[in-house]
């Protein structure tokens, strides 16, 4: 470890940790918001623009297709040209994209605004956590991380009332939300100008001095706070191998026994999206074919919705208290559990509450996913490793609608239910014997003994 990592791990949780989890936390919240409202909007534009049922097809997988390369372009970008300006040129694309959604009026420029508008939340999500968490302890990282995530549940939740309660209400109320999600983005933006790039990457780009000197401001806010900061403890570690450029990046990630740990977030990623979607864009349809109408009410949704904040902000809980992959592999297990036992629900009271708990862990699943992948690579390609993981996660989420597609008609919920349950089970055993303990380690500290 250097002295630059070794003065950041001494920091307390404090005013400047809240500022960070605030403004990494409120892109978060309207990177869901986008993500989730195009379910309310796609039904009027359907009726507005007489769309057929491939065309909404082809516009409900717009986002995602956006996500993927957003995902991979603000990771390898990323650790080249620094954390922070990928983080706001994402941001500003994603607003300037869904503004201009806002105002078309064919559904091809609808399509490609959502799809650059999903690259611009494709790119934030994929590059906040990994770059925030550079600049945390390894005391609390866990849940920093996991809390951070968190911020997606009330995005959702937004979107949920927002499309309940304005689409409908306006001839233009699909315009109206959109312009909703996009506008206090700016803002957003305007109050991010002032968070600094991490000095673990400037360091990594051999730019000591000018981390050495963003460390100095940083603790002379928190002497101005009244914190005695102790001595910093230099650990030894095994240094990190040759990047610095694409290809070697790519290479690093794939080099000795960081091959295990990039091969288990790509499962792990693709494990989670993958059932993710299979369970939340095709479990209400499948419902409601077989009689089951509640699925289809305001109440359902809202607290399909709200039981998110508890399964992230638990997660982000246990992170600690557990470790990461603990939390990842119960989280998958019980998400399994609570997706059978919707399968075999009789009632409404018995839908609601096992599409509750269904929520709850499937959700709180992504806070131990966010805060582990942020982890589990070294510096020089932290977000090249984990944008390249969020995008195969995010192949799960194109590919899983069309596969249960398939499975339901020639298996019925048998064949939906036990392959996305086999799935899951799946990826929380990879994580368990592929990956290694984060919990109370620095990020220098599980870089050496990935690259040892």
């Amino acid at each position: 470890m250097s002295m630059i990592s070794a003065r950041i791990e001494r920091l307390p949780f404090a005013r400047f940790h809240k500022h960070l989890l605030l403004m990494g936390g409120l892109g978060y919240m309207f990177d869901a918001m986008d993500a989730a409202v195009l379910a309310f909007i796609l039904p009027v534009l359907r009726t507005a623009w007489n769309l057929s049922s491939v065309q909404i097809g082809v516009l409900g997988s717009s986002t995602y297709i956006g996500f993927l390369f957003g995902a991979l372009l603000a990771g390898t970008l990323g650790d080249l040209i620094g954390r922070r300006a990928v983080m706001m040129s994402a941001l500003a694309l994603y607003c300037a994209a869904s503004i201009v959604s806002a105002m078309v009026d064919t559904w091809p420029s609808f399509f490609a605004a959502r799809v650059v508008a999903g690259m611009g939340t494709g790119a934030e999500s994929a590059i906040v956590a990994p770059y925030l968490a550079e600049f945390v302890a390894r005391r609390y990282r866990g849940s920093f991380t996991g809390a951070l995530a968190g911020f997606f549940s009330f995005g959702f939740v937004a979107a949920a009332l927002l499309g309940y309660f304005i689409v409908p209400a306006y001839e233009n109320g699909w315009r109206i939300v959109l312009v909703i999600t996009a506008v206090p983005v700016v803002m957003l933006l305007w109050w991010r100008r002032a968070l600094p790039e991490s000095p673990r990457w400037l360091e990594s780009r051999g730019r000591e001095k000018e981390a050495e000197a963003l460390l100095d401001t940083i603790e002379a806010g928190f002497a101005r706070q009244g914190h005695v900061l102790p001595h910093p403890v230099v650990e030894a570690v095994a240094p990190q191998g040759a990047t610095g450029t694409l290809l070697a990046n790519f290479a690093a990630l794939l080099a000795g026994r960081q091959a295990r740990i990039t091969i288990m977030t790509w499962i792990m990623w693709l494990a989670i999206t993958f059932s993710y979607y299979s369970f939340f864009v095709w479990i209400p349809g499948l419902l409601v074919q077989n009689g089951m109408s509640i699925t289809k009410s305001f109440a359902y949704s809202i607290a399909i919705y709200c039981a998110q904040i508890p399964g992230y902000f638990s997660a982000a809980y246990f992170n600690e208290r557990i470790g990461r992959q603990a939390t990842i592999a119960t989280y998958m297990v019980l998400g399994g559990a609570s997706a059978l036992g919707l399968a075999f629900a009789q009632s409404d009271q018995q839908i609601m509450a096992a599409g509750i708990f269904l929520s709850l862990f499937m959700n709180g699943t992504y806070a131990g996913v966010y805060a582990y992948t942020a982890e589990v690579f070294p510096t020089p390609v932290r977000t090249t490793g984990a944008g390249l993981a969020s995008a195969i996660g995010r192949i799960g989420a194109i590919v899983s609608p069309i596969l249960v597609g398939y499975l339901y008609p020639n298996f019925g919920f048998a064949g939906v239910f036990g392959v996305t349950t086999t799935v899951l089970l799946l990826g929380a055993v990879t994580v368990v014997l592929m990956g290694v303990p984060t919990r109370g380690r620095s990020l220098e500290e599980i870089a050496a003994g990935e690259v040892a």
